[in-house]
């Protein structure tokens, strides 16, 4: 069978009269789009906007929720109590759910933000907090995250689809991915971020990633993520849509 991987990127973080990210480049050349709700970046109307591009390029949404810190974007570590992860987590999906309803578009998927992410990864009770209530929100929903993280442990608990994910624009080493103190030196350019996904797909024990990220605000983002698609393409591998229900 021919395997099919998932293009995903982290989009409309700009807020306000700040630009953030090359969004617009970036739409035709993914598949599914994490768009922030508000919290660590984006605003009203950046989720109008973001919306109603993924939905004239075909290209699926999925909420990014993050950490109510707009001064450190999301990627400082804060103290998060269970109630509060599981609050924040319903009211962002809430306000990003709001512009899709309005534009008849469905949401697919949940992926957390930059030091959200890595706490749900590692913490089973935030993991558990935001996996309980993405189900409240919408047990249709699938949920992105690193393979072997505690929240999809946690996801698939509540019956959630658990989509893995692979960063194509992060370096990896013997602990894993380095999500946080990297620089852009380090990916290699589009050459080194193409044949750092050609060896995820090389190896076994990745054998189950659906879906491979290249961040809207990594330097030269549009180029890497077209050195992603030559490379899958060559590959053999189909890009589409994680496969989850109505994803298309």
């Amino acid at each position: 069978m021919t395997r099919r991987i998932d293009l995903n990127c982290d989009l409309g973080e700009s807020f306000g009269i700040y630009r953030h990210g090359a969004d617009e480049e970036m739409m035709p050349l993914i598949t599914s789009a994490n768009v922030a709700c508000g919290f660590h970046a984006g605003d009203p109307v950046v989720m109008h906007d973001a919306v109603a591009s993924a939905a004239a390029h075909g290209v699926a949404v999925g909420a990014h929720v993050g950490l109510p810190d707009r001064l450190g974007f999301g990627r400082r570590y804060m103290q998060l109590s269970a109630r509060e992860a599981y609050a924040s987590t319903v009211y962002q999906l809430g306000a990003l759910g709001g512009f899709l309803a309005a534009a008849a578009v469905r949401m697919q998927h949940v992926k957390p933000h930059g030091a959200l992410y890595m706490m749900a990864a590692e913490d089973a009770d935030v993991a558990d907090a935001v996996a309980a209530a993405t189900a409240a929100y919408d047990a249709r929903l699938a949920v992105y995250t690193l393979p072997g993280s505690q929240l999809a442990v946690r996801a698939q608990a509540y019956g959630l689809a658990v989509v893995e994910e692979f960063f194509a624009d992060r370096p990896y080493g013997p602990d894993g991915v380095q999500m946080f103190g990297w620089t852009y030196d380090q990916l290699g350019g589009p050459a080194g971020t193409a044949d750092r996904v050609a060896a995820m797909l090389a190896d076994p024990a990745a054998g189950s990633v659906e879906t491979v990220c290249v961040h809207s605000d990594t330097d030269d983002a549009p180029a890497l993520v077209r050195a992603v698609r030559d490379r899958l393409h060559r590959e053999g591998v189909t890009i589409g849509r994680a496969g989850t229900p109505d994803a298309g």
